[in-house]
């Protein structure tokens, strides 16, 4: 079943059942007219009264060509979607026991994620009777948040789940990526956007399928859990 589409959105000229609007549009002051009056002074410029505003007071109406108008909707949309920030979550995986040389090799994997503007995902796994060092692995992890204090900030604290100890540092600046530009394509009414949901659209970020880090393993880690 299709959503409702541009058309079903928005009201124009004859649905306008309102006794006055305030009109806009491109060399036009804004102004509150009788619906009537608005209705024509849109036939007498050879547009359409278009409803973009239902719930103002009073409801606000734009003069334009109505399919021109949802055609800039749409075009409208995909650029918002184009813009729009995905954010990819990257797992960095330790022991208990992690020399010096693999961290320093995780740590510096873990700073381009954050500078690419994704999210990271530290965990320490404990295998068989290495839970005994525990603490020794929220030290490890309170370590690396430091150490990426000037990329990102701890999201959440580390936190024990079975046999792994996990801990979230997520970018302090989201990087901008790359906007594929939006063709001029024809008109298709089959879009499901007004105004509010456009600015939902932008805010939004999506999150990716969490990835797992292949570097370097630790010795004696049990990667099969």
């Amino acid at each position: 079943m299709k959503k409702n589409n541009l058309k079903s959105q928005y009201r124009v000229n004859e649905q306008i059942r309102v006794r006055e609007v305030r009109i806009v549009g491109d060399d036009i002051e804004s102004c509150i007219m009788n619906t009537r009056d608005a209705l024509h002074l849109a036939e007498q410029k050879g547009v359409d009264l278009v409803e973009i505003s239902p719930n103002a007071e009073p409801p606000v109406c734009r003069l334009i060509d109505y399919s021109k108008f949802i055609y800039q909707q749409k075009k409208r949309q995909k650029e918002m979607k184009a813009k729009q920030v995905k954010i990819e979550v990257k797992e960095i995986r330790f022991g208990p026991q992690t020399d010096d040389h693999d961290y320093n090799f995780k740590l510096k994997h873990a700073q381009g994620f954050l500078s690419d503007g994704d999210k990271v995902k530290a965990y320490v796994f404990f295998r068989g009777r290495s839970i005994l060092f525990k603490e020794q692995g929220e030290v490890l992890l309170l370590r690396f948040a430091q150490d990426l204090e000037e990329y990102g900030k701890v999201e959440s604290m580390p936190v024990l789940e079975g046999k792994r100890m996990t801990m979230f540092i997520s970018p302090k600046k989201v990087a901008p990526k790359k906007v594929q530009p939006v063709e001029d394509d024809d008109f298709d009414d089959d879009v499901d956007t007004d105004d509010e949901a456009l600015e939902a659209v932008r805010k939004k970020p999506q999150q990716k399928e969490r990835k797992e880090y292949t570097g370097p393993k630790v010795e004696g880690e049990d990667f099969d859990d």
